[in-house]
Formats: C-alpha cells, structure tokens, sequence
C-alpha cells in the first residue's frame, strides 16, 4: 500500500502494517508491566499512531500514550515480526509536536531545556551552575516539586572532562580511533570521559577528540526535533571524517544508538546518506570495542569487593543489540562475585529525558529497579550510560538500608587496572 493512503501521510504505511499484534512484546514493555494499559503498549501504540494517520483518532487523544513511551525499544527485541517501532515512534512523535500544543512547563521542558539547553555544553554547564550551589548549601527542601525532582537526579560532583584533542596510546600501537565527548557526559561525568580515553590507550590506541564534534542528535530525535537531529549528525560527520580515524568509540549508550542510526536519520537526503551510512559502520560502543580487541583478556579478576551486577542500558541492549561485551568485562574483574539483576533490561526510568517530561512513571520504574538491584544482593551496580546511572544512583540514595555504588563501566573498569 501506499502512504497516500493515509488521511494526514506522516506515518511509513509498510513499517506500520509489520505489527500483526500477536502481543509478544507486551511482557518486554515497562509501561504496559506497570500500567496494564493496552494503549501503554507497543501494539497498542502502534494501532494509536495508525489512527492518528487514517483520522479516526486526533492527535491530542494519542499524545498521552505516545509521551508515556520510554522509546527503549525493548519490543524490538522481543518482536518476531521485525517492526521497527523506534523508527515509528520518531515521526510519529515529529507529527505531535506540530500538531499538539502544551501547558507552559511541559513545553518548556521540551523545547527550551531538551532542545536548546542540554545539547550546547557551555549552556548545559551555565544551567547547572545555580543546581550545582543549590546542592552544596541543601536548599532543595525549599524548592516547588518540578523543580526540586530534578535536581535530586544530579551527582554532588559534576566536572567538566577537558579532553586534549589527542591522547596517545600506552604500550604496542594499534590504531587510531576517535572519542564522542557529547555533551551531558561531557558537563557531568568528566572523571568517566578521562578514564574511558585511559582504558583506549592502555589497549594501545591513540585517541582524538574533535573540538569541532557536537551533541549526537538523541535528545532532538527522541523527542520528534528531527530536522536539528539532522542537523547535528551533519556536524559530527563533517568532525570525525577531518580526524582521519578509522573507529569512533562512544562511551554512552543512548548516544550510540543514534550515532549507529545517522544512516537511517540522513537517508531523505540524498547528499548526506552515504557518508551517514559509512560514519554509522565506523561507531562502537566503548565495552563492544574493548572486547572486540581483546581487552578483556588483559583484566584479571580481583577479590574481596563484594558481588556486583549488571544493568542493561536499553539503547545497547536493545537497538544495538549488545550484552555480551559489557558483561565479559564486568565478569573479567569481579570474577564469581558477578550475579545477575531479576530483569537486568528492564528500563529503570531514565529514558533520555523521560525522568523530566514524564517523572510520576520514571519514579515507579526507578523503584521497580532498585527493588530488582535489592534482590540481587549486590553492592555494586555497572551500567554503561549517563541517564541510567543519574536515574539509579539517585534511587539508591533515596532507598533506606541499601548501600550499593552505581559506576559507569569505564570507571568500573579504571580502578581494575590502578589496582
């Protein structure tokens, strides 16, 4: 069929028509496992955005269900059929944001915080100054609610990385790769950058890191900003193409996954789509890349930590289709201390931005993991992504009795090899 065939033509008809709502991904889908709701479901969904396009349905009557997806993409792995319910979800989210208006603070939170604050890292590192003094002198009591809740969110300690824009490698050389510095990461988890370029070059890589890269598009794709999307993935193939590397290495899930997707993002635009096709072949994620070198096998495994666990960044575990490596490394330091989570790829709530548009749902799915991290008996939870780790580190400190460190994967993995 064809798309004309749909009253307002935004929706890929063939893309839709892939669900045949067996139902299959309804026990992989957080919101469907927490509200019941067969419109908080992938299929449910799907039949929404298909409503959408046909007229049966307005916009403002979806938007609800569609603001409530986590976009973790969970019910692709689970689909038999293939649908490719991210890249639905993206132009359907595009057609909302031109067609539904709202309330003040939501719109703010998208269009000025999401859009033009986040991104940009001399802004996002402005912005955070007021938090950052907020914090340290504990004024967060005084705060009203939309405020307060994010700023429980925050690390005490945010630090700018000052990557220089090239680090050599350690020992034999075997290669050049680039650093995606993006920009939360960048602001909040400077430490994390410095110990991810580290882990490169004692694998024996020099790494560059071009001043002239920018945010990876995730935060304006997920939230249906498209065209800026295209824009910034322009910008960044343009920076890594000038860095003559033959890899680029990302050490943030979410960012990942669109950067693996520029192909898809560009290919409406017929001068961009091949060099988005080959930047995306070049992109790995920092644990798929150190075990793709074998690094794994340079850890040796150390004792008397207590156990540790897994979290599963659904932008790795899902889109990218990657658990094996993370766990590989994880399991090369901790050895027989490593347990696995009760639903380790289940999204804890962090989903980008979810935590600010959609905070009653993220606290329930934030709760639902700490409980799961609980269970485990583990003292220390590795995760690979900026959003999971703000979301479960601050879960934790909210959770009486339970004291458990949350650690990116490089910063698990620094102390490995300080030790």
């Amino acid at each position: 069929m064809s798309d004309q065939t749909f009253a307002t033509p935004f929706l890929p008809e063939d893309k839709a028509l892939a669900c045949v709502h067996c139902g299959l991904c309804l026990g992989a889908c957080p919101t469907y496992l927490e509200t019941g709701n067969e419109n908080d479901s992938p299929r449910g969904r799907i039949y929404l955005m298909r409503a959408v396009a046909e007229g049966r349905v307005s916009a403002e009557a979806a938007r609800e269900h569609v603001d409530l997806c986590l976009g973790c993409r969970a019910c692709e792995t689970a689909c038999p059929s293939g649908v490719q319910y991210g890249a639905l979800l993206e132009v359907t989210r595009q057609h909302l944001e031109r067609e539904v208006s709202r309330s003040f603070i939501p719109a703010a939170i998208r269009r000025v915080l999401i859009d033009r604050v986040f991104p940009f890292r001399e802004r996002m590192d402005l912005a955070l100054a007021p938090a950052r003094l907020i914090k340290r002198l504990g004024l967060e009591k005084w705060l009203p609610g939309f405020a307060r809740d994010p700023l429980k969110l925050l690390p005490m300690d945010m630090k700018r990385a000052e990557l220089p824009e090239e680090s050599p490698a350690r020992g034999r050389f075997r290669g050049r790769v680039g650093f995606v510095s993006g920009c939360v990461m960048d602001v909040m988890f400077g430490e994390t950058h410095r110990n991810s370029v580290m882990l490169l070059n004692a694998a024996g890589f020099d790494v560059v890191t071009p001043a002239s890269q920018g945010c990876c598009g995730a935060l304006h794709a997920h939230s249906g900003n498209l065209e800026e999307a295209r824009i910034l993935a322009r910008k960044n193939i343009v920076a890594f193409d000038e860095a003559d590397v033959d890899r680029i290495v990302i050490n943030a899930a979410g960012c990942g996954s669109t950067l693996k997707e520029y192909g898809h993002l560009l290919a409406c635009d017929a001068e961009w789509a091949e060099s988005g096709r080959k930047f995306s072949a070049r992109v790995r994620d920092l644990s798929e890349f150190l075990v793709e070198e074998g690094f794994d096998k340079q850890l040796q495994p150390r004792a008397g930590e207590g156990s540790v666990t897994f979290h599963d960044a659904c932008h790795l575990a899902h889109p990218q289709k990657i658990t094996r490596q993370p766990r590989d490394l994880v399991k090369a330091v901790a050895g027989d201390r490593f347990v696995e989570m009760p639903e380790s790829d289940v999204c804890c709530g962090s989903a980008g931005s979810y935590n600010l548009t959609e905070p009653e749902m993220a606290a329930r799915l934030q709760q639902r993991k700490v409980g799961n991290i609980r269970a485990s008996g583990a003292l220390t939870v590795v995760t690979t992504n900026p959003g999971c780790l703000l979301q479960i580190a601050a879960g934790l400190r909210d959770s009486t009795g339970l004291d458990v460190e949350a650690l990116h994967i490089a910063d698990y993995l620094a102390r490995a090899l300080r030790g």
